[in-house]
């Protein structure tokens, strides 16, 4: 499953009903994940604190941070291993779900997903109370004309109730959340 501004709902969604698989559930990713690391010019030492390294957007290239030239490339290798029916939870409390330049879903996996490989990508739009976005949000309309046009695409807007309610019974199998 990919995701992008949703990874507490996945993650929380995930570790009770084992459904998907995340970058964060691969060796390295697990290993890796929640963790800070970076050297410094002239420096022998590791450095693992926000406040010495820098934060996720401050390089204008991603070579200079390490952690998140680490994400760019696991999350590339992750859309180019993924097969069959795909799944991302997007943000449906935001006006703009998909067109986050920072994204690592936007940027780096959804041009890596390989028609020959995924058949279709479900977007499960995850939503308050009061929706900001819809299924036809003009930033998933982008992801449409960015996504290869031989994988299916679909959108479902679920609420983040629903999700929880879901993940809390064993009887509802994991296609049928959504």
């Amino acid at each position: 499953m990919f995701w992008s501004k949703t990874k507490d709902v996945v993650h929380a969604y995930n570790d009770k009903t084992k459904c998907f698989v995340t970058m964060e559930d691969t060796l390295l990713g697990s290993v890796l994940n929640n963790l800070i690391w970076c050297g410094k010019e002239g420096s022998n030492e590791t450095f693992t604190t926000h406040s010495d390294c820098p934060k996720w957007d401050a390089c204008e290239d991603n070579k200079y941070n390490p952690v998140r030239s680490f994400w760019t490339q696991g999350s590339a290798k992750f859309a180019e291993a993924a097969c069959g029916d795909a799944t991302v939870m997007l943000n449906g409390s935001i006006a703009a779900p998909f067109n986050d330049s920072r994204s690592c879903f936007r940027e780096t996996e959804v041009p890596k997903l390989n028609s020959t490989k995924v058949r279709k990508l479900t977007v499960v739009l995850v939503t308050a109370k009061t929706p900001v976005s819809t299924c036809s949000n003009e930033s998933l309309k982008n992801l449409t004309q960015t996504l290869d046009s031989n994988i299916i695409y679909e959108c479902k807007e679920v609420s983040e109730t629903r999700i929880n309610e879901c993940a809390s019974n064993n009887d509802v199998s994991c296609t049928n959340c959504w």
